[in-house]
């Protein structure tokens, strides 16, 4: 049951974060800021350095809260299994990595990985992919997951890049299950400025909110 009650939390997070910083402090600041603001969907990008350790640290702080912390531009086997070890509760690639999928459900983690075309789509579902990543949607636009439910209608989707508070209806209109939110949420970090990152994730997580309203009455 481990893998479907981390996907289920995955999904119902609605927003996740995507983390990158220039160490490991900052990162941890960014995703304090991102969680206060009422997000509760990390991941933490591989191109933090010593990411293994921030996944751990951010995991040990938030156990038994609702917050779920993953990895993500996970590129290769050995840091899926670094981030596993450390806690992570989902890995998440750009591409599609045929032994990172067979890693994560050997260990029973949702593996979430990027897919722009139907073939890499059928690829990551043959081997156990639950949720894809439509990466980079700012170039695929909110019409490809459309054109995705035609053959494959179970896919459940998750855009990342290029999605903010102004299009996330668009998005999830379309059919996504959860949207990934990185540059435009945490950008204020880049200038120290964190309260400008908690005020971001709120304006995101108030969208989704008010777009879950409508959707469900």
């Amino acid at each position: 049951m481990k893998r479907a009650e981390l996907l289920k939390k995955f999904i119902q997070t609605g927003v996740v974060a995507v983390v990158r910083a220039e160490s490991a402090e900052e990162a941890v600041k960014v995703a304090d800021a991102v969680i206060e603001g009422g997000i509760t969907g990390i991941e933490l990008t591989y191109s933090v350095p010593h990411a293994d350790m921030v996944i751990a640290k951010l995991v040990e702080k938030y156990t038994g809260s609702n917050i779920v912390v993953g990895a993500g531009t996970v590129l290769d086997e050995t840091s899926a299994r670094l981030a596993i070890i450390a806690g992570a509760q989902f890995i998440v690639s750009p591409t599609f990595d045929k032994d990172v999928a067979l890693l994560c459900n050997l260990y029973q983690v949702p593996y979430v990985p990027g897919t722009y075309t139907p073939t890499e789509a059928q690829t990551a579902l043959k081997y156990g992919s639950e949720v894809v990543k439509m990466f980079p949607g700012a170039l695929a636009g909110s019409v490809a997951i459309s054109e995705y439910k035609g053959p494959f209608p179970y896919l459940n989707v998750m855009p990342s890049g290029g999605v903010n508070t102004d299009n996330m209806a668009e998005w999830f209109d379309a059919g996504a299950v959860v949207v990934g939110a990185g540059g435009g949420l945490t950008k204020p970090a880049k200038h120290g400025d964190y309260d400008g990152v908690k005020k971001n994730a709120k304006a995101y997580i108030n969208e989704y909110n008010h777009i879950q309203n409508k959707m469900h009455g």
